[in-house]
């Protein structure tokens, strides 16, 4: 069973949005990788020059200084980077100065050991990138940058029809398309668990047949508003039930009933989308709105009342709203019950109405003409 939704999750090609989305995400994760990869990047680079500066003859030169000023400053831009995108310009700048790096060391002491050593840092340089969160271009760039400044055939004594030549070509060919093939499988699969996770949370949290939050949702949303500290801020809770809603079902079909659903939460969608809504379930929904002063949220839960019974439909209907206000320290579940309560008496009191909670015979019935 887990395979065949596995394989049916995979049938779906993930939007160019959620294709950013995982980049960014890949980036957030990974930032502290990156800088390490950065950061061994350079140590070894320093080692590397020191060995074959002083076996060379030539020392540790102010060039070698200023390309290690470089990567360095490289590598603190990447502290303050946040954007995915950005990094992908910056691996290049790296790269390219990692790489020019290299030459300038291998050409300057290695003599006829050149085409190896430009071989194997080309090697090591590509591998090192092709598991970092770049973007196919930046990728690509730097691996042309990479075979340009360290081309193993700039060597003297290497041509290449020849045998070591033609070697070279077919190992530089080999782990081209491995590093290439490594990147885009690791990438690739990385992309579908990014969006097979999103598609499994949006059906875990996305009521399927009206395509708004469900009740776990909505428990989740609003409990973590609750815990946040907004002072002088109303908040108040409105639990909507759809009037007659069985008769449509009994009368009708469950089909219509599901239109019916549709309808109503396009119309709560539509007029409390800065809030958390959601279908608590059946023909339940709920409304956390916040900001908001007794009348204007009164105004609000009354103009949703207006909205659906005046919204074409083939069968009409209207809604009853049970709305309290909730006090600092209340919790949600006292909230639902005191809506749940107001909303009883909207549906006693006539229905298509709201009504705001009050202390035990005082409540105030308000229908919406």
């Amino acid at each position: 069973m887990y395979k065949t939704i596995e394989n049916q999750l995979r049938k779906h090609t993930a939007p160019a949005a959620i294709r950013a989305e995982f980049r960014q995400h890949d980036f957030d994760r990974l930032r502290g990788f990156c800088l390490l990869v950065f950061c061994l990047s350079i140590a070894i680079w320093v080692l590397f020059d020191l060995l074959l500066s002083f076996i060379g003859g030539q020392g540790f030169t102010y060039r070698s200084m200023l390309l290690i000023s470089g990567m360095c400053i490289l590598t603190v831009v990447l502290l303050f980077v946040r954007k995915a995108d950005h990094f992908s310009v910056l691996n290049l700048l790296f790269v390219s100065l990692m790489a020019f790096a290299v030459h300038w060391v291998v050409d300057d002491t290695l003599g006829d050991l050149q085409a190896g050593w430009l071989i194997m840092a080309a090697s090591s340089i590509l591998y090192s990138f092709s598991v970092l969160p770049v973007r196919r271009w930046s990728y690509f760039a730097s691996a042309l940058v990479t075979w340009l400044l360290l081309n193993p055939f700039q060597a003297e004594g290497t041509h290449l029809l020849d045998l070591r030549g033609l070697m070279i070509i077919s190992y530089a060919a080999f782990i081209t398309g491995l590093t290439f093939h490594s990147y885009s499988v690791l990438r690739e699969s990385k992309l579908q668990n990014f969006y097979m996770s999103r598609l499994l949370l949006d059906q875990a949290y996305i009521d399927v047949l009206t395509e708004i939050p469900n009740r776990r949702s909505f428990m989740t949303q609003a409990e973590q508003h609750l815990g946040t500290d907004h002072e002088g801020q109303g908040r108040y809770l409105a639990m909507i039930d759809i009037d007659n809603f069985k008769r449509v079902n009994d009368q009708f079909g469950h089909d219509s009933g599901d239109v019916v659903l549709k309808r109503i939460a396009a119309n709560i969608k539509a007029s409390m989308n800065e809030f958390v809504y959601a279908r608590l379930g059946g023909e339940e929904f709920v409304i956390y709105l916040w900001g908001l002063d007794q009348q204007a949220t009164e105004e609000r839960v009354a103009a949703l009342c207006a909205l659906v019974r005046e919204t074409p439909g083939e069968h009409p209907v209207t809604i009853s709203i049970g709305l309290t206000r909730i006090e600092p320290g209340d919790n949600l579940s006292n909230a639902l019950g005191r809506a749940d309560a107001a909303l009883y008496d909207a549906k006693h009191e006539g229905k298509d109405r709201y009504v705001v909670w009050r202390a035990p015979d005082t409540s105030i019935a308000a229908h919406v003409d």
